[in-house]
């Protein structure tokens, strides 16, 4: 990014020294390029030597004559760039007082209809002093613009005003005349604009005729999604079935179509415009570049370089702030998809590396700025640039070696889309691969398992695909927080499920021409990734993926799969035929058999802090179910805007929500049968919807929602209407009480010697015949600090706790051993996996400009690492220094937390002030009540937006994960026991009594693992010395990191730490 200069000759690039080198650069090449067509390389050359000597010499009225030659010269040596063969450029010229720049969020349908003074003209010759020839000036004082010239060189597109009023597909030919409207306009409420010509002369344009408004702005500015049509404007049919805008189509060499693609189905919206690709019939659509990425934000105006598989040139720009203009940036998808994976080069920027960034108004004060570039070659390019602000928009001829040389500018105007007026090669035509006698599509799936979205998820886990259809919101409607409280942008229509195979593959139909989101699930029907995106299917297309967000370039598996051995599979319907999911419908019925009894109006008034989830005859705040808003805050989901980077499998898992950990820890004796848990997970995994309909938020405005009807039946095949409410059988809404348990009293259990104070642990510790501390130099200035920890016997179990955690009984731990006297740092932990990344805390709300609240700290606590990562670091570490290093039991985890204490804390019960010892979910969490772009915490925020669980008597100072050693430590010197991360034990997740001997703590087994001692989210009842938590042994968890016991002799690597 280059700050504004004052003027175009202050810019770095336009310093003379600069200049000069760009120039040589770029004659040296034309003469390797063209050595019989650029003739006079080696005269310009010279001149250029004389200059350069001049220049490096030359100060005051010097140094700015021989600039001025230097000017003269760059112009005369690349105008004769044999690249520039013809002598006509056909261009836009618009006042720039009415520049026609649509914000970037929006299409033409959101421009002035009126107020500009513009025509279509031609340049020729090509040069400074070439004279301007008028093709097309409106009558009135209407846009036109997005032209695109016909392969033939004969006959252009373009966009203007036309029939109601309403933007239009406009052809003419080369010369002005036989202007005519492609389009019928038959729609009095439908804008079309935006086309490019096809290979097979048929036409492709976006189109308003979707009803869709942008969710961002509530639905105040409409959206275009692309149709095709034949050349004399009939047989109109719907291609893309996008969220939000498709921007710039234009012909690949290949015959597919590049466009844009703006998506954000719970994924920060700021950053998601997509370069996609698809087939003309609208079949194979893929990314091009960008997806999961947050750089570029946005991508406008992408052109295929000439003769070259893959490579395009676009405009890099942000959400906010400048419109459509911003950098111009070379890209080959080839070398990367992914944030600046894919970057050629930043013109101008010759030799210096582009550095991504995660910024709203991107390139606000970057210099120059651009549109609609042109490309000659993959080294040269015509485009329209504006170099510092007081500069009109000129058309220039740029290139990789930094040169901007002025074509034509004119006072007080703006010279856009330039585009040579001659023939191009026409692309090969791609045969229609559609059916139209089908409103279906199969999806190929080769193995669920390649790719990045499910690393680390052994084989055998994922037993089947939930399919669902985003249905967006419409025009004047819509937003983050219409269809649930930080839930999902759009209704979430649950179609059912498909199986996935034993090898990992799967084979099934669709319906086709509807957006479509799949999520692969566990035996127990929970997601074990999120697709926060959508693809579509054509009618007969056969869609096929190798796997879950593999890379294109991936080849599928040599041998058959067992999915193509049989034919394609229908969707199974979930609970009923396929609809919104609704809270009302899909999950009250639950709480009515199993919570009401308890959870009801009366417990409700009798202590604020249950939540009532009986039903309601009305709704509550925003028009959202009462127990709805009642119970979400007990779920963990991505909400309307998670980190866009590609999720760790089960990031947002169910069993991360506090509600599913309750009823599997037992909860009151509640046992919720799997068919319900079922209804729960898929709530959870749809990302926490309350409305099944847009209707059942508010109602639609005007006609909209007969226009969409009408038009999805008409261009896309699509007559079902989502807004109907199916008939469904919920079963018995009887409360059922749970079954009394008639369980004997617990004994109590002592321990001898048990417990002690906290000037009795420092004597064990100190009789324990060894160094209290130790340390481990782990290289690079790091190291690991260990506490000892005597050994002895305690009663082990949290009676004040969860069943899960009872009942007690007597524990020993046979052994000193040295703990680690914080949880493993992302500093600590780097030494052994340096590209590991700890990631992001999830921020509530929309208009992120961060992907969230940053945990990679390097004293903060490692997470996100799995028990079988935190098992192989300790392997790591027991290589690097002789030492026998592990996970700690349960036993000894609570033991080492406990340090002689018998309740609740090591530092006291559950109304103790923990602010002095432990990073809890407390008033502090009040924070993460947030709004506004870049969300900040809100002063006095309501109930509904303050909804984290919290314990608000106390303040700990943090809102997220801290960095370690914040808080006092136990007695045995060990820091965040309770509190700050969870942390993996050895321990199998098994029913307690507690036995050392029943296999649980065989790292070879298999099972699911505890996580001890709460973290950050959670409240003081789930972080007491014995609270416990089951999790896979491959997930990766939010806020679940480790720490470290060795079992290990004096040795020359454990030094004492003075």
């Amino acid at each position: 990014m280059s700050p504004a200069p004052a003027s175009a000759e202050d810019a770095w690039w336009a310093a003379p020294q600069n200049r000069a080198a760009a120039l040589r650069r770029a004659v040296e090449d034309l003469a390797a390029a063209f050595p019989g067509q650029y003739a006079g390389a080696p005269e310009f050359l010279q001149r250029l030597d004389a200059l350069d000597k001049r220049i490096t010499a030359a100060q005051g009225d010097d140094l700015k004559a021989a600039a001025d030659e230097l000017t003269a010269l760059q112009r005369e040596a690349l105008l004769a760039n044999p690249l520039l063969d013809f002598d006509r450029l056909l261009l836009v010229r618009r006042a720039e007082g009415s520049m026609g720049l649509p914000q970037n969020w929006q299409g033409n349908c959101s421009l002035p209809r009126a107020g500009y003074d513009n025509e279509i003209a031609v340049l020729s010759p090509v040069r400074p002093d070439g004279a301007l020839t008028t093709l097309h000036k409106p009558e009135k004082d209407i846009m036109v613009g997005d032209v695109d010239l016909h392969f033939d060189g004969e006959k252009m597109l373009f966009s203007m005003i036309g029939s109601h009023n309403r933007w239009q597909i406009w052809e003419m030919n080369a010369d002005g005349s036989g202007l005519r409207q492609v389009t019928s306009g038959e729609y009095p409420d439908v804008d079309n604009y935006d086309p490019c010509y096809l290979p097979d002369d048929r036409i492709i344009f976006g189109s308003t005729g979707v009803f869709h408004g942008v969710p961002c702005v509530g639905g105040s500015d409409t959206v275009a999604n692309l149709f095709r049509m034949d050349a004399d404007g009939g047989n109109m049919r719907q291609l893309s079935f996008d969220q939000d805008h498709n921007w710039c189509p234009t012909p690949l060499a290949n015959g597919r179509v590049l466009y844009s693609r703006w998506e954000y189905s719970d994924t920060p919206h700021y950053f998601s415009r997509i370069l996609f690709s698809m087939n003309p019939d609208g079949t194979n659509q893929a990314e091009y570049y960008g997806s999961n990425s947050y750089w570029p934000n946005s991508l406008f105006y992408a052109r295929p370089i000439p003769g070259h598989p893959t490579e395009v040139v676009a405009i890099v720009t942000g959400h906010h702030g400048v419109a459509r203009m911003g950098e111009l940036v070379l890209f080959d998808p080839a070398q990367g998809r992914k944030e600046g994976g894919g970057v050629i080069q930043r013109i101008p920027g010759f030799g210096k590396p582009v550095e991504p960034a995660i910024v709203d108004q991107l390139v606000d004060n970057s210099w120059p700025k651009f549109l609609h570039p042109y490309p000659l070659s993959g080294k040269y390019f015509l485009v329209s640039c504006k170099p510092s602000p007081e500069s009109p928009w000129g058309l220039y001829l740029t290139d990789v070696f930094d040169n901007l040389v002025l074509i034509k500018e004119l006072p007080g105007q703006a010279l856009l889309e330039p585009v040579p007026l001659r023939k191009t090669q026409r692309p090969p035509v791609v045969p229609d691969r559609v059916k139209p006698d089908t409103d279906k599509a199969t999806v190929y799936i080769a193995d669920i398992y390649r790719g990045e979205g499910l690393r680390g998820v052994p084989r055998g886990v994922v037993k089947s695909l939930r399919v669902f259809e985003i249905y967006y919101g419409y025009p004047k409607m819509g937003g983050h927080i219409n269809i649930g409280i930080e839930g999902p942008w759009d209704v979430h229509r649950i179609l059912g499920t498909v199986p996935v195979l034993e090898d990992g593959s799967a084979y099934f139909k669709i319906p086709a021409n509807i957006p479509v989101a799949l999520q692969p699930l566990d035996a127990q029907g929970r997601a074990v990734q999120l697709m926060r995106s959508w693809f579509v299917g054509m009618p007969g297309e056969a869609v096929s993926c190798i796997g879950c967000h593999e890379k294109q370039n991936e080849t599928p598996p040599a041998a058959p799969t067992l999915a193509v051995q049989q034919a394609p599979v229908d969707i199974t319907p979930w609970n009923g035929p396929a609809r919104g999911f609704s809270f009302k419908r899909d999950v009250q019925p639950v709480l009515d058999r199993h919570c009401v009894g308890c959870h009801d109006d009366a417990a409700a008034e009798k202590n604020p802090d249950v939540p009532n989830l009986s039903p309601q005859d009305k709704n509550g705040w925003n028009n959202f179910t009462k127990s709805y808003i009642a119970l979400h805050p007990y779920v963990r989901r991505p909400g309307p805007e998670s980190d866009y980077h590609l999720l760790p499998p089960m990031d947002f898992g169910a069993n991360t929500s506090q509600l599913i950990q309750m009823l599997e820890k037992g909860h009151y004796g509640v046992k919720v049968p799997p068919e319900d848990m079922d209804r729960l997970c898929t709530w959870i995994d749809l990302n926490v919807p309350d409305h099944g309909t847009w209707s059942e938020h508010t109602a639609i405005p005007e006609n909209f929602h007969q226009r969409r009807l009408e038009m999805r039946t008409k261009y896309a095949g699509r007559p079902e209407d989502p807004e109907v409410i199916p008939e469904l059988d919920p079963g018995s809404r009887v409360y059922q009480a749970p079954p009394q348990e008639n369980q004997a009293e617990q004994k109590p259990v002592k321990a001898e010697g048990w417990p002690f104070n906290a000037k009795a642990a420092a004597a064990r510790q100190a009789e324990a015949g060894a160094e209290a501390r130790r340390t481990v130099d782990l290289g690079d200035g790091v190291s690991l600090e260990l506490a000892l920890v005597p050994a002895g016997r305690f009663v082990m179990g949290a009676p004040e706790g969860f069943p899960d955690e009872t009942p007690q009984a007597e524990a020993a731990v046979d052994a000193s051993f040295y703990m680690g006297v914080t949880e493993v740092t992302n500093a600590q932990y780097a030494r052994f996996d340096p590209a590991h990344n700890s990631g992001f805390i999830d921020q509530q709300s929309k208009d992120h400009t961060t992907p969230g609240y940053p945990a990679q700290a390097p004293e903060n606590p490692v997470i996100r690492v799995s028990w079988t990562r935190a098992m192989a670091f300790c392997a790591w570490l027991s290589e690097q220094t002789g030492l026998e290093c592990t996970l700690p039991t349960e036993a000894e985890w609570e033991w080492a937390c406990r340090a002689g204490s018998s309740q609740p804390f090591w530092y006291g019960n559950l109304d103790t002030d923990f602010a002095p010892f432990a990073n809890l979910a407390d008033e502090s969490i009040r924070l993460l009540a947030v709004s506004g772009v870049n969300p900040q915490p809100i002063p006095k925020p309501s109930p509904f937006e303050d909804f984290l669980p919290k314990d608000p008597r106390f303040n700990d100072g943090q809102r997220i994960v801290s960095p370690v050693r914040l808080y006092q430590p136990n007695p045995w010197g060990l820091h965040d026991m309770h509190g700050n991360v969870a942390e993996w034990t050895l321990s199998l997740y098994q029913p307690y009594p507690y036995a050392a001997d029943d296999g649980r703590n065989d790292p070879a087994a298999e099972g699911r693992r505890v996580a001890r001692g709460g973290s950050w989210f959670d409240r003081p009842k789930r972080a007491q010395a014995g609270s416990r938590l089951g999790y896979e042994s491959w997930q990766p968890v939010y806020d679940v990191g480790f720490r470290v016991l060795v079992r290990a002799p004096k040795d020359a690597k454990l030094a004492a730490n003075h």
